[in-house]
């Protein structure tokens, strides 16, 4: 039985797909009599058939060797295309977190989008994401993994623009769909690069290929920092951080996925590529730097954020930095075990806030307040989800960032400081927001704001249980440090930076200090709020500059290429006008004009070869 759920692993993303597919005929125009509840009730189904068996999957591989599986594809005039996946208890467990959170999304999405009328094209995008993430993590093979980041890129851009009758959602996915675009662009420059260096994509020889390799250290580091581009992208890394932004305009059971797995793809790319990244010193150097930025910086701009969807989205790369952080360091437990709680948290704070977005007049946290007394659930979601986030232990996250910062502790002590700042800062962002939505006393647009329904409070309910319980999972399966060698030093700096920013958060948003609470200096306040003017950088040189050689290109197109191919033309014209005029009926004449035309042209296409000899005999 347990060979056979190995054997037939690859079945849980078709589950998936078809889902998707079955969920299609309830589209507008298609299906109209059973109204179109039928196509999330199918995904949901199929859904639980792959979390089921990943599931039991897992109990099977665990504590064995990884095995791979070949899925003869296409074999034609000597190509051979062979699908190539890896079963491990890693890509196993990967398999259940996806699926596990992607059955809760739908099943929140029943509730949330009750009344709503794209259900059919809502629940097959959600299945084609779900079938491409589990394909992702199966995948053995880095142009195949290219293939399925490509459709969950337009996977992205569907899901975002659901509501295509609305500017801002409309503008959210091209702004999402174009940025990851520019990554992608690159991503397939490094898989290109890579195949003529290494002659191989698959991961298991790539790494055995990377041991030995000797290669010149500036191609090398040219692929990789194109290898890097690509993930930059799909987790949301400075400068390629805004689509996840833009991308909040989509219906919130998309974010939940969003927020926890999808941008995690790019950082399973990354885990796996580490071998061949650690060729290159200065690739390593670079996202080290890339996953610094983005994780001081998002941590200080969702401080000065006011909507309540993107308080949570800088949050998202604020974590991911850490994950390229942990990469560059060659700490890929850490990366997997950040990633790992990051999802379940981060899918627990977007359910608990999207029941408010759901029902309520306004996303501005500061015109909300008070919702304590009345949402008591999704307080209590908020608070379980920021613990699991945060260095608090015993749950989830602290043993990730302690994982990560004692393995940095003795060789790389700045990036620990960067890690206990940006833990802190994560803390009073948290703090901040569950103190304006929920604390202090209701306000005008908050008085009638209740509990949302059942089909979204159970999902909140069963994942905070797990968020609880994942440091028992995780002590279960071993992945936990031994409490008698754990580094204090470590570990307390964590506990106390988390403990200083709940602090200070708590008496400047649940204190009687005026509010809005405001910087000194109000240049800084508005470099926070307005994300370091990134948009505004983008504007004066990225689209300043293709819209000035969209105008060069727009004005050689006119002038040039269409001013040749007219006077071409205008010389036909004119041409055979003359020679319209010029008929005199004699044949003779016919064929002398034929001779002149063929002789100036063969004496034309001729001049390079004898031209310059007669030249040379004249002169």
């Amino acid at each position: 039985m347990d060979q056979y759920l190995l054997d037939t692993i690859w079945l849980i993303p078709v589950y998936a797909l078809i889902g998707g597919l079955l969920a299609i005929p309830w589209s507008p125009g298609i299906i109209r009599k059973t109204g179109p509840r039928p196509a999330g009730y199918v995904n949901v189904v199929m859904t639980f058939f792959s979390f089921f068996h990943a599931v039991l999957a897992f109990f099977a591989i665990w504590n064995h060797p990884a095995k791979e599986v070949f899925i003869p594809w296409l074999s034609t005039a000597g190509l051979n295309l062979t699908i190539n996946l890896e079963i491990s208890a890693v890509s196993v467990g990967a398999l259940i977190v996806i699926t596990g959170l992607n059955l809760l999304a739908q099943i929140y999405a029943i509730g949330y989008m009750e009344m709503d009328w794209g259900w059919g094209r809502f629940f097959s995008l959600l299945g084609l994401f779900e079938a491409g993430l589990c394909g992702l993590v199966l995948c053995n093979d880095l142009f195949s993994t290219y293939v399925i980041l490509e459709v969950l890129t337009l996977g992205t851009y569907l899901l975002v623009g659901l509501w295509f009758s609305q500017p801002l959602v409309v503008t959210g996915a091209r702004d999402a769909f174009l940025t990851k675009r520019v990554g992608d662009l690159f991503l397939l420059m490094g898989v290109l690069g890579l195949w003529t260096l290494s002659g191989t994509w698959n991961y298991s020889e790539l790494a055995t290929w990377a041991a030995t390799a000797n290669v010149d250290p500036t191609i090398i580091t040219l692929v990789c920092l194109g290898l890097i581009a690509g993930p930059m992208g799909k987790c949301a890394q400075f400068p390629l951080h805004l689509w996840l932004d833009e991308a909040m305009e989509g219906p919130v059971p998309s974010t939940i996925l969003r927020s926890s797995v999808v941008v995690a793809s790019g950082a399973w790319v990354l885990i796996k590529l580490q071998p061949v990244f650690s060729l290159s010193p200065v690739a390593a150097s670079v996202m080290v730097a890339i996953g610094t930025v983005t994780a001081i910086g998002g941590a200080l701009i969702a401080i000065a954020q006011i909507d309540i969807k993107r308080c949570l989205s800088y949050s998202v790369s604020v974590y991911m930095g850490l994950v390229f952080i942990a990469v560059g360091t060659q700490q890929n437990e850490a990366a997997l075990l950040l990633v790992l709680t990051h999802a379940v948290s981060a899918a627990l704070l977007v359910m608990s806030t999207g029941g408010i977005v759901w029902n309520s007049v306004t996303q501005d946290v500061t015109q909300l307040g008070g919702l304590w007394s009345r949402r008591p659930i999704s307080g209590l979601a908020f608070i379980v989800g920021t613990l699991g986030l945060i260095g608090f232990p015993p749950l989830g996250s602290f043993w990730a960032l302690f994982k990560l910062a004692d393995g940095l502790w003795a060789t790389h002590p700045t990036l620990v400081g960067i890690i206990i700042i940006v833990n802190g800062l994560t803390t009073f962002s948290l703090t901040r927001e569950f103190s304006l939505i929920f604390g202090g006393k209701p306000k005008q647009m908050s008085e009638r704001s209740p509990e949302a329904i059942w089909l979204m409070v159970l999902p909140m309910v069963i994942l905070s249980g797990f968020v609880l319980h994942l440091p028992l999972v995780l002590q279960s399966l071993s992945l936990l440090p031994d409490w008698a060698t754990l580094n204090k030093d470590v570990a307390l700096l964590l506990i106390w930076s988390s403990i200083f920013g709940c602090s200070i958060s708590s008496i400047i948003y649940l204190g009687n200090i005026p509010k809005p609470i405001r910087l000194p200096w109000q240049g800084l306040q508005n470099l926070f709020a307005y994300d370091f003017y990134t948009p505004k950088l983008y504007k004066i040189t990225i689209i300043f500059g293709v819209a000035q050689l969209s105008k060069f290109a727009d004005m050689l197109d006119k002038f040039v290429i269409d001013g040749i191919v007219n006077s071409v033309g205008l010389f036909s014209l004119l041409g055979g006008e003359g020679l319209k005029y010029s008929n005199n009926g004699q044949t003779q004449f016919y064929a002398l004009t034929v001779l002149l035309g063929v002789g100036v042209l063969g004496t034309w296409l001729t001049w390079p070869f004898w031209g310059v000899h007669l030249m040379k005999f004249i002169f």
